[in-house]
């Protein structure tokens, strides 16, 4: 199954919460990942700088259902105020995507 990378950024006085809403993410939250097909999914933080990695067979799709959801959705809109854009992101990008060059299994 493919990997997929991308970055986000949170607000320098974010961080804490940030982590601390990840130790507590909503089970319905983590159902519906499953739902649509996410596994293996890890966030790396490094300072503001997050590197989310995670397994998918369609990114798009799995996206688009999760754009969809009531319960990503309120979680989504429960986050946003923790977040700042990420450099370098162009209109119209979904996420700052990042290119797998190398992986050992």
């Amino acid at each position: 199954m493919p990997r997929y990378a991308f970055h986000l950024r949170i607000k320098p006085e974010a961080i804490e919460q940030y982590e601390i809403e990840h130790k507590r993410v909503w089970p319905e939250l983590l159902a519906k990942l499953k739902e649509v097909g996410i596994s293996d999914y890890s966030i790396f933080r490094r300072g503001q700088e997050l590197t989310l990695v995670l397994r998918v067979e369609d990114f798009d799709k799995a996206w688009d259902e999760l754009d969809r959801d009531p319960v990503n959705l309120r979680w989504q809109e429960f986050m946003s105020n923790l977040f700042e854009p990420v450099p370098g992101v162009l209109p119209g990008e979904r996420f700052a995507m990042l290119k797998e060059v190398f992986y050992l299994e």
